[in-house]
Protein backbone atom coordinates (compact mmCIF):
# COMPACT_ATOMS: atom_id res chain seq x y z
CA UNK A 1 0.00 0.00 0.00
CA UNK A 2 0.78 3.52 -0.46
CA UNK A 3 3.15 5.04 2.48
CA UNK A 4 0.44 7.70 4.19
CA UNK A 5 1.42 10.75 3.79
CA UNK A 6 0.97 14.15 6.77
CA UNK A 7 -1.52 16.58 6.43
CA UNK A 8 -0.35 19.03 3.39
CA UNK A 9 -0.61 21.35 5.47
CA UNK A 10 1.29 20.76 7.99
CA UNK A 11 3.73 19.88 5.49
CA UNK A 12 3.71 23.52 4.23
CA UNK A 13 3.75 25.25 7.57
CA UNK A 14 6.78 23.55 7.97
CA UNK A 15 8.31 24.60 4.49
CA UNK A 16 7.95 27.69 5.15
CA UNK A 17 8.83 28.07 8.79
CA UNK A 18 12.51 26.28 7.80
CA UNK A 19 13.01 28.51 4.90
CA UNK A 20 12.50 31.50 6.71
CA UNK A 21 13.85 30.08 9.88
CA UNK A 22 11.07 32.18 11.34
CA UNK A 23 7.43 31.21 12.60
CA UNK A 24 6.15 34.87 12.37
CA UNK A 25 7.38 35.13 8.22
CA UNK A 26 6.06 32.03 8.01
CA UNK A 27 2.59 33.12 9.35
CA UNK A 28 3.04 36.55 7.11
CA UNK A 29 3.60 34.49 3.98
CA UNK A 30 0.46 31.79 4.38
CA UNK A 31 -1.75 34.65 6.07
CA UNK A 32 -2.63 32.89 9.26
CA UNK A 33 -1.55 33.43 12.93
CA UNK A 34 1.99 32.46 14.41
CA UNK A 35 0.67 30.05 16.67
CA UNK A 36 -1.63 28.17 13.61
CA UNK A 37 1.67 27.84 12.05
CA UNK A 38 3.23 26.62 15.47
CA UNK A 39 0.34 24.06 15.81
CA UNK A 40 0.74 22.60 11.96
CA UNK A 41 4.76 22.22 12.82
CA UNK A 42 3.67 20.62 16.13
CA UNK A 43 0.97 18.24 14.37
CA UNK A 44 3.59 17.22 11.96
CA UNK A 45 5.98 16.62 14.69
CA UNK A 46 3.96 14.76 16.23
CA UNK A 47 2.66 12.56 13.04
CA UNK A 48 6.69 11.84 12.56
CA UNK A 49 7.64 11.02 16.19
CA UNK A 50 10.73 13.28 16.28
CA UNK A 51 10.92 16.61 16.10
CA UNK A 52 11.99 18.79 13.06
CA UNK A 53 12.50 22.26 14.56
CA UNK A 54 14.43 22.99 17.72
CA UNK A 55 12.89 26.43 19.54
CA UNK A 56 15.50 29.06 20.91
CA UNK A 57 14.57 32.08 23.30
CA UNK A 58 14.57 34.16 19.82
CA UNK A 59 15.15 32.36 16.95
CA UNK A 60 14.70 28.73 15.46
CA UNK A 61 16.93 26.02 13.89
CA UNK A 62 16.10 22.97 11.97
CA UNK A 63 17.03 19.65 13.35
CA UNK A 64 18.88 17.03 10.87
CA UNK A 65 15.65 15.48 10.10
CA UNK A 66 14.70 19.01 9.24
CA UNK A 67 17.37 20.53 7.32
CA UNK A 68 17.61 17.00 5.11
CA UNK A 69 13.68 17.59 4.46
CA UNK A 70 13.90 21.01 3.36
CA UNK A 71 15.45 20.75 0.12
CA UNK A 72 12.73 17.94 -1.55
CA UNK A 73 9.87 19.61 0.11
CA UNK A 74 10.80 22.53 -1.40
CA UNK A 75 11.29 20.94 -4.67
CA UNK A 76 7.87 19.07 -4.15
CA UNK A 77 5.89 22.05 -3.54
CA UNK A 78 7.60 23.97 -6.99
CA UNK A 79 6.32 20.90 -8.59
CA UNK A 80 2.88 21.18 -7.15
CA UNK A 81 2.83 24.68 -8.40
CA UNK A 82 3.90 24.02 -11.81
CA UNK A 83 1.25 20.96 -12.26
CA UNK A 84 -1.38 23.51 -11.10
CA UNK A 85 -0.34 26.30 -13.78
CA UNK A 86 -0.13 23.44 -16.15
CA UNK A 87 -4.02 22.37 -15.46
CA UNK A 88 -4.90 25.97 -15.45
CA UNK A 89 -3.03 26.48 -19.40
CA UNK A 90 -5.53 23.77 -20.75
CA UNK A 91 -9.12 25.94 -19.57
CA UNK A 92 -7.37 29.13 -19.82
CA UNK A 93 -8.00 32.06 -22.60
CA UNK A 94 -5.89 31.21 -25.46
CA UNK A 95 -5.26 33.90 -27.74
CA UNK A 96 -5.45 33.31 -31.52
CA UNK A 97 -3.91 36.07 -34.14
CA UNK A 98 -6.05 36.25 -37.74
CA UNK A 99 -4.88 38.44 -40.69
CA UNK A 100 -7.63 38.95 -43.52
CA UNK A 101 -7.91 41.72 -46.03
CA UNK A 102 -9.84 44.53 -44.49
CA UNK A 103 -12.68 44.03 -47.02
CA UNK A 104 -13.14 40.47 -45.85
CA UNK A 105 -12.99 41.51 -42.10
CA UNK A 106 -15.72 43.86 -42.34
CA UNK A 107 -17.66 42.71 -44.60
CA UNK A 108 -17.99 38.85 -44.04
CA UNK A 109 -16.09 37.95 -41.04
CA UNK A 110 -16.58 40.59 -37.89
CA UNK A 111 -20.38 40.34 -38.42
CA UNK A 112 -20.23 36.50 -37.92
CA UNK A 113 -17.67 36.62 -35.16
CA UNK A 114 -19.92 36.67 -32.06
CA UNK A 115 -21.35 33.32 -33.10
CA UNK A 116 -17.33 31.82 -32.07
CA UNK A 117 -16.92 33.59 -28.85
CA UNK A 118 -20.21 31.61 -27.83
CA UNK A 119 -18.65 28.73 -29.04
CA UNK A 120 -15.57 29.06 -27.67
CA UNK A 121 -15.53 31.38 -25.18
CA UNK A 122 -11.66 30.18 -24.26
CA UNK A 123 -10.21 31.53 -27.17
CA UNK A 124 -9.03 35.25 -27.46
CA UNK A 125 -9.32 36.27 -31.31
CA UNK A 126 -6.59 39.01 -32.32
CA UNK A 127 -7.98 39.92 -35.70
CA UNK A 128 -6.17 42.35 -38.04
CA UNK A 129 -7.03 43.42 -41.46
CA UNK A 130 -3.94 43.53 -43.66
CA UNK A 131 -4.14 45.00 -46.79
CA UNK A 132 -1.06 42.49 -47.74
CA UNK A 133 -2.95 39.90 -47.97
CA UNK A 134 -4.58 39.60 -51.37
CA UNK A 135 -2.35 38.53 -54.34
CA UNK A 136 -1.28 41.45 -55.94
CA UNK A 137 0.54 39.86 -58.80
CA UNK A 138 0.62 36.30 -60.58
CA UNK A 139 3.87 34.95 -58.54
CA UNK A 140 3.20 34.64 -54.63
CA UNK A 141 6.11 34.20 -52.73
CA UNK A 142 6.32 31.55 -49.61
CA UNK A 143 4.13 33.22 -46.41
CA UNK A 144 5.96 31.57 -44.07
CA UNK A 145 8.49 34.42 -43.32
CA UNK A 146 4.95 37.01 -42.86
CA UNK A 147 3.65 34.16 -40.65
CA UNK A 148 6.98 33.47 -38.59
CA UNK A 149 7.55 37.48 -38.16
CA UNK A 150 4.39 38.76 -37.42
CA UNK A 151 3.41 35.92 -34.79
CA UNK A 152 0.51 35.00 -37.14
CA UNK A 153 -1.73 31.14 -36.76
CA UNK A 154 -4.02 32.06 -39.32
CA UNK A 155 -4.56 34.04 -42.47
CA UNK A 156 -7.33 34.54 -44.74
CA UNK A 157 -6.56 35.51 -48.60
CA UNK A 158 -8.54 35.98 -51.76
CA UNK A 159 -5.61 34.43 -54.61
CA UNK A 160 -5.06 31.39 -56.33
CA UNK A 161 -4.84 29.21 -53.16
CA UNK A 162 -1.53 28.04 -54.38
CA UNK A 163 1.04 29.11 -50.86
CA UNK A 164 4.17 26.94 -50.47
CA UNK A 165 4.60 25.57 -47.04
CA UNK A 166 1.20 25.80 -46.36
CA UNK A 167 -2.11 24.42 -45.41
CA UNK A 168 -4.45 25.63 -47.70
CA UNK A 169 -8.27 25.27 -47.24
CA UNK A 170 -10.81 26.76 -49.89
CA UNK A 171 -13.50 29.13 -47.81
CA UNK A 172 -15.49 29.90 -51.07
CA UNK A 173 -15.59 31.03 -54.05
CA UNK A 174 -17.55 34.32 -55.24
CA UNK A 175 -18.76 36.43 -58.34
CA UNK A 176 -19.04 39.47 -59.54
CA UNK A 177 -22.38 41.17 -59.08
CA UNK A 178 -23.71 44.43 -59.39
CA UNK A 179 -24.79 46.46 -56.26
CA UNK A 180 -27.07 49.51 -55.23
CA UNK A 181 -29.77 51.49 -53.30
CA UNK A 182 -32.70 50.13 -53.78
CA UNK A 183 -34.18 54.27 -54.68
CA UNK A 184 -32.11 53.55 -57.56
CA UNK A 185 -34.62 50.73 -58.77
CA UNK A 186 -37.15 53.60 -58.89
CA UNK A 187 -35.71 56.36 -59.36
CA UNK A 188 -37.80 59.25 -61.20
CA UNK A 189 -36.25 59.37 -64.53
CA UNK A 190 -34.22 56.56 -65.69
CA UNK A 191 -35.31 54.16 -63.33
CA UNK A 192 -32.14 50.82 -63.49
CA UNK A 193 -33.98 47.86 -64.96
CA UNK A 194 -31.66 46.78 -67.72
CA UNK A 195 -28.13 46.53 -68.09
CA UNK A 196 -28.30 49.07 -70.66
CA UNK A 197 -29.29 51.31 -68.11
CA UNK A 198 -25.56 51.68 -67.00
CA UNK A 199 -25.42 54.81 -69.35
CA UNK A 200 -27.49 56.72 -67.10
CA UNK A 201 -26.00 55.78 -63.43
CA UNK A 202 -22.72 56.62 -62.62
CA UNK A 203 -20.23 53.82 -62.14
CA UNK A 204 -18.54 52.55 -58.66
CA UNK A 205 -15.38 51.33 -58.79
CA UNK A 206 -13.11 49.59 -56.35
CA UNK A 207 -9.25 50.02 -57.50
CA UNK A 208 -7.71 47.74 -54.47
CA UNK A 209 -4.23 46.27 -56.29
CA UNK A 210 -5.40 42.59 -56.87
CA UNK A 211 -5.00 39.49 -58.74
CA UNK A 212 -8.58 38.80 -60.69
CA UNK A 213 -10.20 42.07 -59.32
CA UNK A 214 -13.69 42.55 -61.08
CA UNK A 215 -13.89 44.57 -64.25
CA UNK A 216 -16.74 46.98 -65.17
CA UNK A 217 -15.83 46.17 -68.80
CA UNK A 218 -15.48 42.37 -68.45
CA UNK A 219 -19.19 42.40 -67.12
CA UNK A 220 -20.44 44.85 -69.70
CA UNK A 221 -19.16 42.91 -72.37
CA UNK A 222 -20.96 39.46 -70.50
CA UNK A 223 -23.74 41.70 -70.60
CA UNK A 224 -23.57 42.71 -73.99
CA UNK A 225 -23.59 46.42 -73.32
CA UNK A 226 -21.78 48.50 -75.92
CA UNK A 227 -22.10 51.96 -75.33
CA UNK A 228 -21.27 52.29 -71.57
CA UNK A 229 -17.95 53.52 -70.59
CA UNK A 230 -16.39 51.24 -68.62
CA UNK A 231 -13.87 53.35 -66.71
CA UNK A 232 -16.38 56.41 -66.04
CA UNK A 233 -17.58 57.29 -62.71
CA UNK A 234 -15.82 57.26 -59.44
CA UNK A 235 -12.53 54.94 -58.46
CA UNK A 236 -12.20 54.20 -54.96
CA UNK A 237 -8.75 52.72 -53.33
CA UNK A 238 -11.08 50.40 -50.82
CA UNK A 239 -14.00 48.41 -51.51
CA UNK A 240 -15.18 50.11 -48.02
CA UNK A 241 -15.36 53.26 -49.59
CA UNK A 242 -16.88 52.22 -52.56
CA UNK A 243 -19.65 50.12 -51.20
CA UNK A 244 -20.61 53.18 -49.17
CA UNK A 245 -20.67 55.20 -51.55
CA UNK A 246 -23.43 52.35 -53.07
CA UNK A 247 -24.98 52.39 -50.27
CA UNK A 248 -25.64 56.11 -50.10
CA UNK A 249 -27.38 55.80 -53.43
CA UNK A 250 -24.12 57.34 -55.34
CA UNK A 251 -24.06 54.88 -57.84
CA UNK A 252 -23.60 51.18 -59.04
CA UNK A 253 -20.85 48.97 -57.82
CA UNK A 254 -19.28 46.20 -59.70
CA UNK A 255 -18.42 43.96 -56.26
CA UNK A 256 -17.78 39.96 -54.82
CA UNK A 257 -21.30 38.59 -54.00
CA UNK A 258 -20.49 37.25 -50.14
CA UNK A 259 -19.36 41.12 -49.43
CA UNK A 260 -22.33 42.70 -49.77
CA UNK A 261 -24.57 40.02 -48.22
CA UNK A 262 -24.92 41.82 -44.52
CA UNK A 263 -26.01 45.04 -46.88
CA UNK A 264 -28.55 43.26 -49.43
CA UNK A 265 -30.03 41.25 -46.50
CA UNK A 266 -30.26 44.38 -44.77
CA UNK A 267 -32.18 46.43 -47.13
CA UNK A 268 -29.09 48.83 -48.01
CA UNK A 269 -28.19 47.26 -51.41
CA UNK A 270 -29.47 45.00 -54.05
CA UNK A 271 -28.86 43.24 -57.01
CA UNK A 272 -30.17 45.18 -60.26
CA UNK A 273 -29.40 42.60 -62.52
CA UNK A 274 -29.39 39.03 -62.12
CA UNK A 275 -26.23 38.82 -63.62
CA UNK A 276 -23.30 36.91 -61.90
CA UNK A 277 -19.80 36.50 -63.51
CA UNK A 278 -17.89 34.01 -61.43
CA UNK A 279 -13.89 34.88 -60.69
CA UNK A 280 -11.38 32.88 -61.01
CA UNK A 281 -9.93 33.85 -57.51
CA UNK A 282 -11.31 32.56 -53.87
CA UNK A 283 -10.80 33.01 -50.37
CA UNK A 284 -8.46 30.66 -48.55
CA UNK A 285 -7.84 29.75 -45.14
CA UNK A 286 -3.98 29.36 -44.92
CA UNK A 287 -1.84 28.37 -41.89
CA UNK A 288 2.02 27.37 -41.78
CA UNK A 289 2.54 23.45 -42.59
CA UNK A 290 4.86 23.19 -39.91
CA UNK A 291 2.74 24.45 -36.98
CA UNK A 292 3.04 22.78 -33.41
CA UNK A 293 1.33 25.60 -30.80
CA UNK A 294 -2.05 26.69 -30.40
CA UNK A 295 -3.55 24.02 -32.52
CA UNK A 296 -6.73 23.59 -30.42
CA UNK A 297 -7.34 26.99 -30.85
CA UNK A 298 -6.38 27.37 -34.27
CA UNK A 299 -8.32 24.22 -35.44
CA UNK A 300 -11.44 25.37 -33.96
CA UNK A 301 -11.14 28.96 -35.79
CA UNK A 302 -10.53 26.35 -39.10
CA UNK A 303 -13.39 24.58 -38.48
CA UNK A 304 -15.96 27.17 -37.37
CA UNK A 305 -15.12 29.71 -40.33
CA UNK A 306 -15.38 26.48 -42.69
CA UNK A 307 -18.66 25.54 -41.43
CA UNK A 308 -19.95 29.21 -41.52
CA UNK A 309 -19.06 29.18 -45.57
CA UNK A 310 -20.81 26.07 -45.35
CA UNK A 311 -24.06 27.07 -43.87
CA UNK A 312 -24.02 30.34 -46.31
CA UNK A 313 -23.96 28.63 -49.40
CA UNK A 314 -26.81 26.37 -48.76
CA UNK A 315 -28.70 29.35 -47.25
CA UNK A 316 -31.20 30.91 -49.23
CA UNK A 317 -30.19 32.31 -53.00
CA UNK A 318 -29.44 36.25 -52.47
CA UNK A 319 -31.98 38.04 -53.64
CA UNK A 320 -31.61 40.17 -56.92
CA UNK A 321 -33.90 43.11 -57.45
CA UNK A 322 -35.44 44.87 -54.43
CA UNK A 323 -39.41 44.30 -53.97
Amino acid sequence: MPQQLPPLNALRAFEAVARHRSFTKASEELYVTRAAISHQVKHLEDFLGFPLVERHNRAISLTKAGEAALPKLREGFNCLADAVNLMRSQVSVETLSVWMAPSFASKWCVPRLYRFSQQYPEISLRISGETRLVDASENTDSLDELFRSNDIDIMIRFGTGAYADCRVDKLFSVEAVPLCHPSLLRAPEHPLKTPADLRYHTLLHDDTPYVGRPSWDRWLKLARVEDVDSQRGIHFNQISLAMGAAIDGQGVLLSMDALARCDIEAGRLCIPFPLSMPLEHAYYVIRPQSATSNLHAVNAFVEWILAEARAEDAGPAIKGRAA
